[in-house]
């Protein structure tokens, strides 16, 4: 029993050590300023953290970019508010949100109300991607880390209808899906735009997918498939001679 008790800590011990080479995910204490303002192209993309809202005061018929960054294991969900003057709140025009990859690949969404026929004087769009990846084939378009650029635009607008102001939100938040979406990869950069090298990143750095929740239940099942052998040899070793034994057998 006590070769069961030494393994038991020393697995505990690994274990410990495991978790604690992972990044550490402090809560964050930082209350910046929310932007208020917007790009007009790709180049131009007003750049945003995850979990801070952006504003911008626009007119209807132009182009509204913003980016943020994204990490593997994330599955990114956008959303946007468009505030409509009382003029403008029946004009039947639809408004949408695109999110592009580091690449200006475009990325379907896999669930939310993408685009919105203008019918009162708020319209509310959202779009989830796809959970990034930390590696995928060069011929897929699958999302990786990077900065993602969000696009909201009009399209439809009456002569009448452009040039009227309008209040546009914008908000990207991340939930984190941890190990069931780990592949054996890892990509060499983000995908971020080279005219821009000050481009925004994850708080904790790029992890390049090297950490998931997949390495705990791993080293968990090590420890579990340890004890488990151990504890089969200590009921099948027996207890030595039977005491009955002559001893010159």
């Amino acid at each position: 029993m006590r070769t069961t008790r030494l393994l038991a800590a020393a697995g505990l011990l690994g274990l410990s050590a495991l978790l604690a080479s992972g990044p550490a995910f402090a809560a964050s204490g930082d209350d910046k300023k929310e932007r208020t303002d917007a790009g007009t192209s790709f180049r131009t993309a007003t750049e945003i953290e995850q979990g801070h809202k952006a504003t911008a005061s626009a007119s209807s018929g132009d182009y509204l970019y913003w980016s943020f960054p994204a990490d593997s294991g994330q599955r990114p969900t956008v959303r946007a508010t468009v505030k409509l003057p009382e003029s403008a709140a029946s004009s039947g025009a639809k408004w949408r949100i695109d999110v592009y990859d580091g690449l200006r690949r475009r990325q379907s969404c896999m669930y939310g109300m993408q685009a919105r026929t203008a019918a009162g004087d708020s319209v509310e769009l959202a779009c989830t991607l796809r959970t990034v990846r930390a590696w995928s084939e060069p011929w897929a378009n699958d999302p990786l880390p990077g900065t993602y650029y969000v696009r909201l635009t009009a399209t439809g607008l009456r002569t009448a209808d452009l040039g009227q102001p309008v209040t546009a939100e914008v908000e990207a938040t991340s939930k984190d899906v941890g190990g069931s979406a780990a592949v054996d990869g890892t990509l060499g950069d983000p995908l971020v735009p080279g005219s821009k090298p000050s481009a925004a990143e994850p708080e904790d750095g790029w992890s390049s997918g090297w950490w998931t929740d997949r390495w705990v239940w791993t080293g968990i099942g090590g420890v579990l498939a340890a004890l488990a052998g151990v504890g089969g040899y200590t009921l099948t070793r027996g207890n030595g001679r039977p005491p009955t034994t002559p001893s010159g057998v």
